[in-house]
């Protein structure tokens, strides 16, 4: 009689299940965060340098003072006030495409939105630092904040820069959270992929997350109203820059036009923003599957209704100066189009109105070298369209006496060229710490290979 078989435990002899296979997008999506990718770090080191070169700037221009960037009468308004300006508007696409496109159901968001988003945050942290840097005595910030004081302190609730600070500080705020809420799920699938130090912060950042039913739940409803309370701010933070202009009575700036023609600016720029740094990270990082034609076809549709907006608003901006028959008026937009600043003014119409009108192409929407070139000329006329409206109503106001000509000191390209680094940084540290594309996003359209066990 053959012996028994040796004894074995029942958990030995069970057949272990198969590990899920991991989906498509999640790998696809979290390779970009992981490995080492030249581009990216010649691209980091780079930008490194363009703060270190600003921070020793800043430094040198606090300790001289604020003579050092060349400001002088009558124009004290200079680079840095356009350059904020800029960067507000930079950040008003990210809200569009997460909040307004997200309330009216347009899914082909879902690729864009997380970038579109880090894009918002970073732009308006770049923009809040040129009010602080405008100041010259950088130690006097709290001035601008009311707060009950012993001393009596209060500030100007008349006036429009002090309502700059209530609604970039709100518009910065729901931007950071609207950002974290869309990055919880994300957070999570990293954080059941990392290990060592990554998995204890992706723990502590994913708030317990743990993808059930409830949980998604509340995570939609709180996208929904977050997304209802954002829509309203994209019109009313740049309507208010706006107002720091249109409440004066300079001439070129005393219009009613500014809000409505400022906020379609800010949406145009910050489309063009969102196409320049999604391509390269489509080209480098291999995303092609998820950042599609379709996505930078229906990007360049905005832009090309923006752009005519804009066209639209340059063409009354000088049809309501000829109009007023108002002489300070109509020698201020007569001076933009061939006085000492006409370079900046024709560059403007250029770049933000005649090169735009191209996209009525169809083949030119999905051309991505081609869209990546006009969006940097469309940044580039954008920053000219402040420069022209704040320089050259400063520089010839109504007394002839007071005018003067405004020239750009090296001082203030310094920190011009430190703000692009500075966002870039902060741009470039993202793409390393989470996902690019918003992967439980993607999953709702994406179309997955039907394969058994595949993962969720």
């Amino acid at each position: 009689m053959a012996p028994p078989p040796p004894a074995t435990a029942v958990g030995d002899a069970m057949t272990p299940l198969p590990v899920p296979r991991d989906s498509r997008a999640n790998i696809d999506i979290m390779a970009v965060t992981k490995g080492f990718h030249w581009p990216w770090f010649a691209a980091l080191v780079l930008v490194l340098i363009g703060v270190a070169q600003a921070a020793f700037t800043l430094a040198y221009q606090t300790y001289w003072g604020f003579g050092v960037a060349g400001y002088q009468a009558p124009v004290f308004w200079g680079l840095y006030i356009v350059t904020f300006v800029f960067w507000i508007g930079i950040g008003h696409a990210g809200t569009l495409i997460s909040a307004i496109l997200f309330l009216f159901r347009a899914k082909w968001r879902n690729a864009v939105n997380r970038g579109a988003e880090a894009l918002t945050v970073f732009a308006v942290l770049t923009a809040v630092l040129f009010p602080v840097l405008h100041l010259g005595r950088l130690w006097k910030l709290y001035y601008l904040l009311p707060y009950p004081n012993q001393r009596g302190l209060w500030v100007n609730f008349k006036s429009p820069l002090l309502w700059d600070v209530f609604a970039i500080n709100t518009y910065m705020l729901i931007s950071i959270v609207f950002f974290y809420i869309g990055l919880i799920p994300d957070i999570a699938m990293a954080r059941d992929r990392a290990t060592g130090g990554k998995k204890i912060v992706y723990t502590v950042l994913a708030l317990g997350w743990q993808g059930t039913g409830v949980q998604w739940k509340a995570h939609s409803r709180a996208v929904l109203h977050l997304s209802g309370l954002a829509t309203p701010l994209v019109l009313s933070v740049h309507s208010v820059v706006s107002w720091d202009f249109a409440m004066s009575v300079v001439p070129g700036w005393h219009a009613t036009i500014f809000a409505p023609y400022f906020v379609a600016g800010a949406v145009f720029g910050g489309f063009a923003m969102v196409i320049n740094v999604l391509i390269p990270v489509r080209r480098i990082f291999k995303l092609e599957r998820y950042l599609t034609n379709y996505h930078f076809e229906n990007m360049s549709r905005f832009i090309l209704l923006t752009s005519t907006i804009c066209g639209y608003a340059y063409a009354m901006e000088y049809f309501i100066a000829w109009y007023s028959g108002v002489e300070p008026e109509q020698t201020s937009f007569w001076l933009r189009l061939f006085g000492p600043y006409w370079f900046s003014t024709w560059c403007m119409i250029t770049f933000n109105v005649i090169f735009p009108q191209l996209l009525w192409i169809k083949r030119l929407r999905t051309n991505l070298p081609f869209l990546f070139v006009l969006c940097f000329f469309i940044n580039l006329g954008m920053w000219f369209e402040r420069y022209v409206i704040i320089i050259t109503s400063l520089s010839r106001e109504f007394i002839t006496g007071a005018w003067g000509l405004y020239i750009v000191s090296p001082v203030e390209l310094s920190i011009l060229v430190g703000s692009f680094c500075w966002f870039s940084m902060w741009f470039l540290l993202f793409l390393k710490a989470f996902p690019v594309i918003a992967i439980s996003e993607v999953k709702e359209l994406i179309i997955h290979e039907k394969e058994p066990g595949g993962a969720h």
